[in-house]
């Protein structure tokens, strides 16, 4: 989802929502072989608002688990975020890649944790890569880097 910096409060009562592009396609595509899940570190929504919103968006069916900050009482990156999740999913930290599009919150966060991840940066040309984590500029090249990463042998399939 696109944020507006504009807006404030609960996502689901904005006057608009947006979905970023090629969202809808590549989700559809990643959920037919993977459990997709969203992570976010949102303060004024709860996960039902959060629903709502993907809902209003199109996006909701996509996604098979919603963890937020209210339900949580963490946000990313602490590793009680992390935990919190890779409990309630029931796998193991290997099973799991976190797709964010922040680099300290999402990425860090994640690898601090066992887990790995891609970075999505659409902002900028910048990269990252370690030996947990890689960097993507485009949406559409997120099943690809999933793909490479499970073929590699790092880590079975399960993003989140």
């Amino acid at each position: 989802m696109r944020e507006f910096t504009e807006f404030s409060g609960p996502m689901i009562n904005w006057p608009r929502v947006e979905v970023m592009k090629d969202v809808p396609e590549v989700l559809a595509e990643l959920h037919e072989e993977w459990k997709l899940c969203l992570a976010t570190n949102a303060v004024d929504s709860s996960e039902e608002e959060i629903r709502a919103a993907l809902r209003r968006a199109g996006l909701d069916l996509l996604l098979d688990k919603v963890y937020c900050f209210r339900k949580i009482g963490h946000k990313k990156p602490s590793r009680q975020f992390f935990e919190y999740v890779l409990k309630d999913l029931g796998v193991h930290r290997s099973r799991v890649i976190m797709i964010g599009d922040d680099f300290e919150s999402d990425i860090l966060g994640a690898v601090a944790s066992g887990i790995h991840a891609i970075w999505f940066n659409e902002h900028s040309k910048e990269s990252e890569f370690g030996e947990m984590f890689e960097t993507v500029h485009d949406f559409k090249s997120l099943p690809q880097a999933v793909s490479e990463l499970f073929k590699l042998g790092r880590t079975p399939p399960n993003p989140i």
